[in-house]
């Protein structure tokens, strides 16, 4: 009992990955496509929110209309998702994909869809 509990403190959001549920037409990343397109930049969603993937490892999201920004480190997996751990200790991954326009979309644990501006 106390080894399944370990083992789900230290790799809480593994759980969660088989949530995702892409559409057949959605278009996965390898890691290093992954990557290259995300790391140094930002990215705008359409609520105005914002993710920077520093290069040194660093992320921020901040809110809409300056209402805040969550500081932390990302991770790029080798199946098209990002982990992030913040400093609040709170983590989560989530998977990225393109859609058929070209689009890049997140996909949430819980599924939601948060397509972003180009």
């Amino acid at each position: 009992m106390f080894r399944s509990l370990l083992l789900f403190a230290l790799f809480p959001v593994a759980l969660h990955a088989q949530n995702w549920a892409p559409r057949d037409s959605d278009v996965l990343f390898d890691q290093v496509g992954l990557e290259s397109l995300l790391r140094g930049t930002t990215i705008t969603f359409f609520d105005d929110g914002e993710s920077k993937f520093f290069e040194d490892g660093r992320y921020t999201y901040t809110y809409a209309n300056n209402g805040g920004t969550g500081y932390g480190y990302f991770t790029v997996m080798e199946d098209s998702t990002i982990c992030i751990e913040f400093v609040t200790g709170f983590s989560r991954c989530d998977l990225y994909v393109t859609d058929t326009d070209g689009r890049l979309i997140i996909i949430t644990a819980s599924g939601d869809r948060f397509p972003t501006r180009r």
